[in-house]
């Protein structure tokens, strides 16, 4: 740490007035560095122990572009971590790292408590170090060009994760032993209704009796298909049935650790911005702002909450969400009674004095990730008073254009691109199609098709990982597809979607 005397006292203070508020955050360590550093710290994602890769070099050299044509500039970069890391700008003024850090100390509290983040490897600070040691010395073993190539390809398939694997747990395939068993033992797994003998061919009729073998024979082959339900953490699959090296095994479980580490950052964008921004707004305006520096907060708080036309601004729409939802509460604004209330009148000066806001921000910073928060506790009455609305492109004129108001549209439009991040959902629901042992994907179709380009080179790498022909069934058009990679061209044909 390498705080002077000023931001150190301005640390304490402000780390005082967060948790007399009640966050309840990791020890946060500060340190300053010039743009240089910092810019180089950000392109590795904040771990400037992690592995070389020319991603990284793209990145840094994007942000310096950024900076010195006064594009972009960087005021804060906090890591979730046990304890937390962030960094300041040396060159920002002294208004801007008291404000950088009342935002970290909220993005803290909601690393340390939202349940999206309980998960993740609390010491990632020290995984990325071990994870550059291991693929540095691969690069010594077997040669940078080999290496490079094959964490290219791993690289483009990260998001093929299932970013809900933490929370939920999925079917285990059965043994052959079991599945075996289960053959030997459908028939008497047959459920008869109980009676006399005489009346069991009312009781049980042969139809009854066949229906019941049916679904039954239908779940042992279920079984038998290998994997036996859908797997969508493509990227685990691969780990443990691809025929890979032991080097490249580990390269692809380096790549998904990584991958499922940064998947909760991107499912509560809207929310922990919107966190930090309400809190670093209230500990500022509050608590730590002398007379002299009002206007000049003012001005970077806008400017940080300020919103292009036809863009969404996750630190604006998480903040004026968390308001409102503290508004409603305080004024008795839910349940079945404000619900069911049809005067507009009496809406309109609704007040129960119920003072839950501050409980209920809390608790929704705790359950939620994006896509709940937007669901939950989106009204109509919040999107006219935001002025949110559906945008399209005009083809003529090439510009972007108000396409509704709707609020059902607005919402519907924000949840679709929220959803599993805003990539497609792909499941692996056979690993021996045609019994050749190509691999056969399935798109979930959620009403966006699959670009085509995207689509070629995503099969490309899958082929590079799995060594044998790799097919995806998708909609296109409104009409099913199947595109399959060979290893040398994409082929795409008409099919009848299989609905697995």
């Amino acid at each position: 740490m390498n705080l002077s005397e000023e931001l150190l006292a301005a640390r304490d203070a402000i780390r005082q007035h967060a948790l007399d508020f009640g966050l309840d955050f990791f020890e946060t360590y500060f340190e300053v560095l010039d743009f240089d550093q910092l810019n180089e710290i950000a392109s590795y994602g904040g771990f400037p122990t992690r592995y070389p890769h020319w991603r990284f070099g793209m990145q840094h050299e994007e942000m310096m572009k950024g900076y010195q044509y006064g594009l972009s500039k960087i005021y804060e970069l906090v890591i979730n971590n046990d304890p937390c890391y962030a960094y300041l700008m040396k060159s920002n003024s002294f208004l801007d790292q008291k404000l950088v850090m009342a935002h970290v100390y909220g993005h803290s509290d909601f690393f340390k408590n939202n349940m999206w983040f309980a998960g993740t490897n609390r010491k990632m600070m020290d995984q990325m170090a071990n994870h550059g040691t291991r693929i540095r010395r691969m690069v010594d073993r077997f040669g940078h060009e080999r290496v490079e190539a094959f964490l290219d390809a791993c690289l483009s398939l990260e998001n093929l994760i299932d970013v809900h694997g933490k929370a939920i747990v999925r079917a285990r395939p059965s043994t052959e032993d079991e599945i075996e068993q289960e053959e030997l033992e459908a028939s008497s797994k047959v459920h008869r209704i109980p009676g006399r003998e005489y009346m069991d061919r009312f009781l049980n009729p042969p139809g009854y009796i066949e229906a019941q073998r049916k679904k039954i024979e239908e779940a042992v082959q279920r079984k038998k298909r290998f994997p036996a339900e859908p797997v969508r953490d493509v990227l685990a699959f691969l780990i443990e049935n691809a025929p890979l090296a032991r080097w490249e095994r580990d390269i692809l479980t380096i790549v998904r650790e990584e991958a499922v580490y940064f998947a909760p950052q991107a499912m509560t964008k809207i929310m922990n911005e919107g966190w930090a921004s309400y809190w670093h707004s209230r500990i500022m305006t509050e608590r730590a702002l002398t007379d002299a520096e009002i206007v000049d907060f003012a001005d970077r708080h806008s400017g940080t909450l300020a919103t292009r036309p036809g863009s969404i601004n996750p630190y604006k729409l998480g903040i004026e969400l968390y308001r409102d939802i503290e508004d409603r509460w305080n004024r008795g604004r839910f349940g079945k009674e404000w619900e069911e209330e049809d005067d507009h009148e009496k809406k309109m000066s609704w007040d129960t004095g119920a003072s839950l806001g501050r409980a209920k921000i809390f608790e929704v910073r705790k359950i939620h990730n994006d896509v709940t928060f937007i669901d939950s506790f989106l009204t109509e009455e919040f999107c006219e008073a935001q002025k949110l609305f559906v945008h399209q492109r005009n083809e003529r004129t090439g510009q972007s254009e108000v396409a509704g108001r709707d609020f059902r549209a607005v919402k519907a439009e924000l949840l679709s691109a929220l959803t599993n991040r805003g990539q497609p959902i792909i499941e692996v629901v056979d690993a021996n199609h045609a019994n050749r042992g190509e691999l056969y994907l399935v798109h979930r179709h959620e009403g966006r098709d699959l670009k085509l380009d995207w689509a070629h080179e995503t099969l490309r790498n899958l082929y590079f990982v799995w060594r044998r022909p790799v097919n995806i069934e998708t909609i296109l058009d409104g009409a099913g597809r199947l595109l399959t990679f060979d290893g040398e061209k994409t082929v795409a044909r008409d099919i009848r979607p299989s609905g697995v």
